[in-house]
C-alpha cells in the first residue's frame, strides 16, 4: 500500500502542470471546433478536421476558442478556426490523415 501511494506521487510529479493546462484547453476548445467545421463538412470528416485544427492552435487562440463553451460560436471564433485551418501546417495534417480541407467561406 506504502508503496503504491509513493509511486502515485512519482506519477503525479512527473506531470507539468502546463501540460495538463494545455491539454485541457485543447480538449475544450476541441467541443468549440467541432460544431464550426459541422456547419460546413459532415460530421465524420468534422471530427478529423477538428483534431488537425485544435493541434496547430497556438496557446493563445486555444484559450479564445475555449471561452466560447456552452454557446453558439459568434463570428470570432469561426474567423479563429477558418484562420487555423488555413495554416500551411493544418493543411499538412489535413492531408497526410486524408481529411478535406475546410472551405473558404
Amino acid at each position: 500500500m506504502r508503496a503504491a501511494v509513493l509511486l502515485s506521487a512519482l506519477v503525479l510529479a512527473a506531470c507539468n502542470p502546463q501540460d495538463v493546462a494545455d491539454s485541457v484547453g485543447r480538449k475544450a476548445a476541441r467541443t468549440v471546433v467541432v460544431p464550426v467545421v459541422q456547419m460546413y463538412l459532415p460530421d465524420a470528416a468534422a471530427e478529423g478536421v477538428a483534431t488537425c485544427i485544435v493541434q496547430n492552435a497556438t496557446a493563445d487562440e486555444v484559450k479564445a476558442l475555449a471561452r466560447d463553451i456552452g454557446v453558439r460560436a459568434g463570428t470570432s471564433t469561426v474567423r479563429t478556426v477558418q484562420t487555423i485551418a488555413a495554416r500551411p501546417e493544418t493543411v499538412r495534417c489535413l492531408r497526410t490523415s486524408g481529411l478535406p480541407l475546410l472551405p473558404a467561406v
